[in-house]
């Protein structure tokens, strides 16, 4: 019975999210009837060749964004929480959001001392800089790790990772023009429209990547729950998991950041909507439901961001807080036993 449910809510949740990804190419600062958007991605054209060029070179590239994003997060959450057992972990509780932003912070704040070329590479640059900061952090802790055998120290050390790179990001912003603030600030907002179909093939390949690693996880992460020992009781290379957990961690969240910036609370939130949803505990559920939760919740903060029939466009981690911090919030009111 357990199982029917679920996969009749799951079945629930994928017509959502494509109900969802209709009304984000539909909404928006020009409001596009829904047979115009099935034409226009069946290669028929829509009414009006504006429209066409609308949905294929800017909503379809962000809805694509909002949904790899959204499910990315949210996977990283779950492998988070379920590693350190701690609810109140998240996709950057290593530090590597810290590491991206401060990659970020020397190409933008620190522009005067770099060479001349990297300021031309404009916004690739930007990605570059974020995915070797996050590189960076996840080698120091893949190595502290090797060093360390407690979960929890190597949370400790994420965390540790995370204070050490901001307290450079704050001296560069002390030093920055308005301008370089500015543009700093607009980054850390987030956006998942600014991405090429050239951009987007590399996330896609990432987040694709980081999804297929985590599968190999699953049933490691269901032992897991019960804590490190029974979990080599049962025969599982505890260190060689842990590893392969960071590291999946690490390409999710360090291409997301890189290219559509630092998303705040939706890996922290989702993983615990799942679980209230579907009342369970097993992780070959909770992957799929964190992964399509995820994508839902990131198009539906995606259509509010912009509301139908305006040209306001309000930051995507303004909309992710609204709704994520309530969460979290009504998360820390509960008892202990109930928040695993």
């Amino acid at each position: 019975m357990h199982s029917k449910r679920s996969k009749g809510l799951l079945l629930l949740l994928l017509i959502l999210a494509m109900v969802l990804s209709m009304a984000d190419l539909s909404l928006g600062p020009v409001l596009i009837p829904a047979k115009d958007i099935f034409k226009s991605l069946s290669g028929q054209g829509a009414s009006k060749t504006t429209w066409d060029y609308i949905i294929l070179n800017y909503r379809l590239p962000k809805t694509i964004t909002a949904i790899l994003t959204g499910a990315g997060l949210s996977v990283c959450g779950l492998l988070m929480q379920t590693l350190f057992r701690n609810p109140l972990a998240g996709p950057y509780v290593l530090g590597l959001s810290s590491g991206s932003s401060l990659g970020v912070a020397l190409v933008i704040l620190g522009a005067a001392w770099l060479p001349e070329g990297w300021a031309a590479l404009s916004e690739m640059s930007i990605v570059i800089a974020s995915l070797l900061g996050s590189f960076v952090v996840l080698m120091a802790v893949l190595a502290v790790s090797q060093k360390l055998r407690d979960t929890m120290s190597i949370l400790i050390v994420g965390l540790m990772f995370g204070s050490f790179t901001s307290a450079f990001v704050s001296i560069l912003t002390y030093f920055s023009s308005a301008e370089q603030l500015q543009k700093f600030t607009f980054w850390s907002m987030g956006n998942l429209g600014n991405l090429s179909w050239n951009s987007l093939g590399i996330l896609f390949f990432c987040v694709c990547l980081g999804l297929i690693l985590a599968v190999f996880c699953l049933k490691s992460l269901d032992a897991l729950l019960l804590g490190e020992n029974y979990a080599r009781s049962l025969g599982i290379n505890y260190p060689k998991t842990q590893r392969i957990i960071i590291i999946t961690t690490s390409i999710l969240a360090g291409s997301i950041t890189a290219f559509a910036g630092p998303i705040a609370f939706i890996g922290l939130a989702v993983p615990h909507i799942a679980r209230l949803i579907f009342k369970t505990s097993q992780h070959t559920i909770l992957f799929w439901a964190t992964l399509i939760l995820g994508a839902i919740i990131m198009l539906l903060c995606d259509i509010l961001s912009q509301p139908p029939g305006t040209d306001l466009m309000l930051p995507i981690n303004a909309i992710t807080s609204i709704i994520g911090a309530p969460v979290v919030i009504w998360l820390l009111l509960q008892p202990a036993q109930r928040r695993h």
